[in-house]
């Protein structure tokens, strides 16, 4: 995965005291799940590596697949469908991964996780962002497939449940804050002017984006997909050069190569903000199990808090 692994120093740590350093880690959590799955399945897990931990705890096996174990609240409900829709594009040969269909029964569920596997892409460089805008074009205009895919009408729900069912990482202060903040930019949401509703990936971040050895570009984790708003799924490159590195060249090519630039869009700085709440989310969820969302929560609040638009957010800790 291409993830930074830069952080910047002095950064204190804002969580409530509560937190127990004895509860399990998520990694140690997620390790135990894949070892037990995968001997009742048959799949041999000696040797997995730990590619990533966040919304997912995903896994390379040796071999060829993925393991992604699912760490959000409403998993359960959504991945079936999300399995769907990746077989439906695969077979309408989009560039995406696809689900190893030869294990049956998928999410298979264990210890209240969902786990899925997925064929391992073997990727060779970083893709780009004008990349990233020619698959989305594409995808955007493929058809609604035919499955029951939720509809984005509150892309800040799972933040409103993190800090409704995190007390134990949150001051009452920062709930307080964050309560009345969700709702600021909930009502934002719903005034916004959208286009018609399309297919959305839902976190098309560059990460989720990888090179074949021949050259081409999948799109992975559709963990998100829905149907809503383009700009959603846009907005993320634009968030990247907000928080995440991203240069202004590879905006503007990722603009050029989609065909509309969302900066133009009236609700451009309402949709950043809205971003920017979404980016919290996961690590109030993860931050009682996850060192790094330990470490990333209180500088991505504090930013929130001071109206820093511009601090930078990092997406992995230093190895």
């Amino acid at each position: 995965m291409n993830l930074s692994a830069n952080l910047s120093p002095g950064m204190s740590s804002n969580l409530s005291s509560n937190t127990s350093s004895s509860e399990s880690s998520l990694s140690d959590e997620a390790y135990t799940v894949l070892r037990d799955v995968c001997r009742q399945i048959g799949v041999d897990a000696g040797g997995a590596q730990l590619m990533r931990l966040r919304s997912n705890a995903v896994f390379k096996l040796r071999g060829d697949m993925v393991v992604r174990i699912a760490t959000a609240p409403d998993a359960l409900t959504r991945l079936p469908v999300v399995l769907a829709v990746a077989r439906w594009l695969a077979d309408r040969g989009f560039p995406t991964v696809r689900p190893v269909d030869e294990i049956p029964g998928q999410p298979i569920v264990h210890a209240g996780r969902a786990v899925t596997f997925w064929r391992y892409v073997r990727s060779r460089g970083r893709p780009t962002t004008r990349e990233l805008g020619r698959v989305l074009r594409n995808l955007h205009r493929e058809p609604v497939p035919p499955m029951a895919l939720r509809r984005l009408t509150d892309p800040l729900a799972e933040v409103r449940h993190a800090v409704e069912h995190r007390a134990e990482v949150l001051t009452p202060g920062q709930r307080a804050w964050l309560s009345d903040r969700i709702e600021h930019l909930t009502w934002g949401w719903q005034a916004l002017e959208t286009g018609p509703p399309v297919l959305l990936h839902g976190d098309a971040w560059i990460d989720n984006l990888l090179r074949c050895q021949d050259g081409h570009v999948v799109l992975c984790d559709w963990d998100g997909v829905a149907v809503g708003p383009r700009e959603w799924d846009l907005v993320h490159t634009y968030h990247g050069q907000r928080r995440f590195g991203l240069t202004a060249a590879e905006v503007d090519a990722f603009a050029h190569a989609y065909g509309s630039d969302l900066r133009h869009w009236p609700g451009y700085s309402t949709l950043m903000e809205v971003r920017d709440m979404y980016a919290v989310g996961i690590h109030i969820r993860n931050a009682s199990g996850d060192p790094f969302s330990r470490q990333e929560l209180p500088r991505r609040l504090d930013s929130l808090t001071r109206g820093d638009g511009h601090a930078r957010w990092y997406m992995a800790a230093t190895s």
